[in-house]
């Protein structure tokens, strides 16, 4: 179920919003424009593809438009709101805890907020943690660090349990903050928070540094995740320059999708092999890895440099993992130190020279404190999820869609993940910028 799908057949989709109730209350912010939920945006940017669309009297495929509402459900008096992060580490975190802090206290009023210690297992009273108070003193500087103040882990709890506690605690707002996994665990709060028939709203902010979310087409930390690869990659560019037949080999974060690789691949333009889960590759044979790396060090070139996402080669292993982290993740076997001891043996068979430079970066990326345009993103996230929670709305998460901002029912956003294209002008840049296909088909000159 991607953008495509839903705009081939717009009638099949219901991309409406679930509110806890109806919202009633005069909004308290002042000198804004309101945002009514009548205003959408659209998914379909093609106007020829518009027109035929409202020509064949369907509804225009479009998601709810994000903003403060004029009216609200939750009287921010007796509002008590609740933050939570779970799974990985990722730029920005910091950010988006303090944007929602900022916005719930010096916007609408709320000053009962708490911060749910190390994801959802804080929900859990067996793990005997205590909430956070959070106010606008304690997260002052937080933005500043990497990491999240409040702790994270992996892994789903008993969602009977989580609402118990909410209820004990009285929340009626919960931001739950992170990828799919965390985003699967809050559709499971909704669905039990329903049968208690409780007005709490629950929304998600999508973290997933992979940049992966169906329907999101930006996720915080992507940016800065880029940003610091890129570094890495210069300095596997100068190591690999440093020696005769150098190969700087660089593995970046993408369980499914290769978007941090592709996209600081084209942002350093050093790099000579992009290697992503979306596009299969032969390691052995005439067109395979092997061989085009051999081809550039055939026509007089000392070094390269090679850039491979997590995911990217995993059916070259002969014994497939089936293990899953406590997310539910696949567990993905190590490409990095697959290729480099395959590439290593294979230079050593023909006779030939190679100096293998290996990089893997991951925690320092992911730990990194968010960046520039990153960290605003952040803020304005933080921003659009207030917004939705104190109108009411639930089961929801704030993404950004064609640069606005959006309200996506969460059961779209975990679908499916979001994938590099290989027939997309991302990928065709790609190919551009490295020409690594012309190594693997051996007609690269000098």
């Amino acid at each position: 179920m991607t953008p495509h799908d839903i705009i081939s057949k717009p009638e099949k989709y219901d991309l409406s919003i679930e509110t806890v109730g109806t919202a009633t209350l005069q909004s308290p912010m002042i000198g804004m424009r309101f945002t009514q939920d009548s205003d959408k945006v659209s998914l379909c940017t093609s106007a020829q593809k518009i027109e035929s669309i409202v020509k064949a009297g369907v509804p225009l495929p479009a998601l709810e438009a994000a903003g403060p509402r004029e009216k609200i459900y939750h009287d921010p008096h007796w509002t008590r709101a609740a933050i939570v992060t779970c799974g990985g580490l990722c730029p920005g975190l910091n950010n988006v805890i303090k944007g929602l802090v900022q916005v719930l206290w010096f916007d609408y009023g709320v000053q009962n907020i708490f911060g749910i210690p190390y994801g959802y297992r804080g929900l859990n009273p067996e793990y005997g943690y205590s909430p956070i108070v959070l106010n606008p003193e304690v997260v002052d500087a937080i933005q500043d660090d990497g990491g999240t103040i409040l702790g994270s882990s992996r892994g789903q709890q008993d969602e009977t349990i989580m609402v118990d506690t909410l209820m004990r605690l009285n929340i009626n707002v919960l931001f739950c903050i992170g990828g799919d996994g965390t985003l699967r665990g809050a559709r499971a709060i909704v669905n039990e928070i329903k049968k208690h028939k409780q007005p709490i709203s629950v929304i998600g902010i999508p973290k997933t540094i992979d940049n992966d979310l169906n329907l999101v087409d930006r996720t915080f930390g992507f940016e800065t995740a880029v940003l610091s690869a890129t570094g890495v990659i210069t300095s596997a560019h100068n190591e690999a320059n440093g020696a005769f037949n150098g190969l700087g080999l660089v593995k970046l974060m993408g369980r499914d999708s290769g978007f941090i690789a592709a996209y600081a691949s084209l942002a350093t333009t050093v790099v000579n092999f992009c290697l992503i889960p979306e596009v299969p590759f032969e390691l052995e044979g005439e067109h395979g890895l092997l061989k085009a790396l051999e081809n550039r060090y055939s026509i007089g070139k000392t070094h390269a440099v090679m850039v491979v996402a997590e995911g990217a080669g995993q059916h070259l292993f002969k014994d497939q993992s089936n293990k899953k982290d406590a997310s539910g993740n696949l567990l993905n076997q190590d490409i990095g130190d697959f290729l480099s001891e395959k590439i290593e043996a294979h230079f050593k068979k023909i006779g030939r020279e190679v100096n293998i430079k290996y990089f893997d970066p991951s925690y320092t990326v992911r730990s990194i404190p968010a960046k520039g345009t990153d960290a605003i993103f952040c803020f304005q996230l933080a921003e659009n999820a207030v917004h939705a929670a104190m109108a009411g709305k639930t089961n929801m998460v704030v993404g950004s869609m064609n640069n606005q901002f959006t309200h996506v029912p969460i059961d779209y956003t975990i679908k499916e993940r979001r994938k590099v294209d290989p027939k997309s002008p991302l990928w065709h840049a790609v190919l551009g910028a490295t020409r690594q296909q012309d190594y693997f088909s051996g007609k690269r000159k000098k």
